[in-house]
């Protein structure tokens, strides 16, 4: 028992700050919400759209990213002859309408909390069911990372539960394969009403880098309504608990600009 107490004076207090506090520091490479600059693409220039591979950029006058599509891979930034595309170190990217993802150079519109109705519901308590829908497990460890100590989930009253019977909505990963349609249908309907459900990650926002593939069914929105969106391959932790405590309303809905981390 003195080991154990020692130990934990020793380590001290590891849970972070945010969001009361700053954000922190994230490394060189983290690849955050794209940065399009528009006056810096040449006319006739389709260099990037022909270099993503999972056709998240087009070019229809103006050229527009789809959040949802994107990998993250930086083809198009690499591709880009005038550094028209940048990825900040921005990882708010949480969205509440599918339409909401497509990036044209204006600013992103973020998520907003609940309704007053809702926010009453599940604002003290939010018990989620995790469903990977042929995920490849990359999503899945970082909404699981989220219960460690570092950034201690429970504190806002958010927990992942192992029946749908217990929870309040869904958080769902991978494209949704044919094999998961059917079990994710009955764990949607299984789940009291009323409920929410979170798409986390590229795939179970639109299939990811298996669009169109034969064997899934490009997202969950397919077979369930989805309330929240959150991009990424995989979103960073801190971009799914960002979009948790939006849609509860305990972060500001508008985009506020990051404290310094240096």
């Amino acid at each position: 028992m003195f080991k154990v107490l020692r130990e934990r004076l020793k380590q001290g207090y590891r849970t972070l700050s945010w969001p009361d506090g700053d954000p922190p520091p994230l490394p060189e490479r983290y690849r955050g919400l794209p940065i399009i600059d528009l006056s810096k693409c040449p006319d006739g220039c389709r260099a990037c759209v022909d270099a993503c591979p999972t056709d998240a950029i087009t070019f229809n006058g103006s050229l527009q990213l789809d959040l949802g599509r994107c990998l993250f891979c930086t083809d198009c930034m690499d591709a880009c002859p005038e550094g028209a595309i940048q990825y900040s170190s921005d990882f708010r990217m949480a969205f509440a309408q599918r339409s909401d993802l497509v990036m044209d150079g204006r600013a992103v519109a973020l998520a907003q909390a609940l309704d007053e109705k809702s926010r009453r519901l599940f604002g003290r308590s939010l018990q989620l069911r995790q469903v990977s829908a042929g995920g490849c497990n990359a999503c899945e460890a970082d909404v699981n990372v989220l219960g460690t100590l570092v950034f201690d989930l429970g504190r806002f009253g958010i927990n992942i539960v192992a029946s749908p019977r217990h929870a309040d909505g869904l958080i769902i990963t991978g494209p949704v394969t044919e094999n998961m349609k059917l079990a994710l249908k009955k764990t949607y309907d299984a789940t009291p009403a009323p409920k929410i459900v979170i798409a986390v990650g590229a795939c179970a926002i639109s299939g990811g880098p298996y669009i169109g593939h034969a064997e899934q069914h490009n997202g969950a929105d397919s077979v369930v309504p989805v309330d929240l969106y959150i991009p990424g391959c995989p979103p960073h932790p801190l971009t799914i608990l960002d979009g948790l405590l939006r849609l509860l309303g305990s972060i500001d809905a508008g985009r506020r600009p990051l404290a310094p981390t240096d």
